[in-house]
């Protein structure tokens, strides 16, 4: 693998923006008979992205009062397309053969009106066994099995992404019914099993595997994988920043060593922090008075554009998912896109004048001779507009001839 300085990084961004993200599309524009209609008026307007820019939407519909559950579903359909649905099981399956479809059968539901694509995490994790889990493995693996099944069954079709398994690599370590499964038949066959499992239930669906150790053992065991043909379509990488921020190099360098599965890379996780960082590992104790600071803003706002830049610019990346979108959410943290009151912090605007400005095509042209338009736009959705008829396409590498009858 070759270094890159991170000056080296970041002056060829742009232009390696351009080549992944966007795409060059002719219009043509027609009578109802096929011929041509030169000087029409042809507006063009980007609907959604096809790179995913998310974050987990675990608060939706969970204020008190009316008016910050509206300015949370408002603020974050508005910069954002992607969102991540708890699935955990112990939350989902308090008691034993009582699953709690209702609340996440409204979240997706509400998701899809708002444009969002949804994404269901974890189906497995041993971070989240329920008390009544049997202890017997073999009963255990059974019932992973119908749950994981049952789950993307229901909601095929509704949430077709998934975060299968989360953070085997270090599931052994846990003494409790999923860790000891894991334990005893490896980390590999047990992700395997998962992914059998979902994509059984539905084989249209994205699955990944996701961890946060992004060290020589999760390469191997994506590597064993790999070998046993075992259905991941995605490589999910965390990357929870508590305790300091990475270097844009290292950012570059999990790219690159993850690239080589040949399957797109799902920034599943990502906290930045605009207060203190964290000085302890007891990563399960709530901090009440963890709030963002002025300075931890700005300093939050400067290293994100350039982190989101970086990764949208690298061509195996296909997502990005923030966590949590307000302060306070997991771990207490001041991490968020908006502070807890929902004012919007620095990032929130700065990522909304990316993601929705550099990063959007809007355009208007007229036809030529030929009754065609050209343009270069950003992967993802569009209606074009000719005289009183909207159409809407998909703006990808493959298709980019459109026409339209008028």
């Amino acid at each position: 693998m070759i270094m890159q300085t991170e000056q080296e990084i970041f002056e060829s961004a742009d232009e390696r923006i351009k080549s992944n993200r966007m795409a060059d599309v002719t219009i043509k524009v027609t009578d109802p008979s096929g011929n041509p209609i030169s000087n029409a008026e042809v507006k063009i307007q980007q609907t959604k992205h096809a790179f995913l820019f998310g974050c987990n939407i675990f608060q939706l519909g969970q204020y008190k009062d009316d008016k910050m559950n509206e300015t949370y579903e408002s603020e974050f359909s508005a910069l954002l397309n992607y969102a991540t649905l708890p699935f955990y099981w112990s939350g989902f399956e308090r008691e034993k053969d009582k699953p709690n479809y209702e609340r996440l059968d409204w979240m997706a539901k509400r998701c899809q009106e708002l444009n969002i694509t949804t994404k269901g995490h974890p189906l497995v994790w041993h971070e989240t066994v329920p008390a009544w889990a049997p202890t017997d493995l073999t009963v255990l693996e059974d019932r992973l099995s119908n749950r994981v099944k049952d789950i993307v069954k229901h909601y095929a079709g509704l949430v077709d992404i998934w975060d299968v398994i989360n953070e085997a690599t270090v599931s052994a370590r846990f003494d409790n019914p999923v860790g000891r499964w894991v334990k005893k038949f490896g980390d590999d066959v047990c992700v395997g099993l998962a992914l059998d499992w979902a994509n059984s239930a539905n084989p249209k669906a994205t699955l990944l595997v996701n961890d946060f150790n992004i060290s020589p053992s999760y390469e191997k065991q994506l590597e064993k994988l790999k070998s046993a043909n075992k259905p991941f379509h995605a490589i999910g990488i965390q990357s929870h920043m508590h305790k300091g921020i990475w270097t844009f190099q290292r950012a570059w360098e999990v790219c690159e060593t993850y690239k080589r599965f040949g399957v797109p890379l799902h920034f599943t996780e990502l906290t930045v922090l605009s207060g203190h960082l964290k000085t302890d590992d007891d990563w399960h104790k709530y901090h009440q008075d963890w709030d963002s600071t002025t300075e931890g803003e700005k300093s939050q706002l400067e290293y994100v554009e350039k982190f989101y830049r970086l990764l949208f610019s690298h061509q195996a990346v296909s997502a990005i998912t923030w966590w949590d979108f307000m302060d306070g959410g997991w771990q207490g943290a001041p991490a968020g896109l908006v502070r807890k009151d929902l004012s919007p912090k620095p990032i929130y605007e700065k990522l909304m004048q990316m993601i929705k400005g550099e990063w959007w095509t809007q355009t208007t042209g007229r036809t030529d001779a030929n009754g065609e338009f050209s343009f270069c736009g950003f992967l993802g959705t569009y209606n074009v507009i000719v005289q009183d008829l909207s159409k809407s396409f998909t703006l990808s590498k493959d298709d980019n001839y459109w026409q339209v009858k008028v």
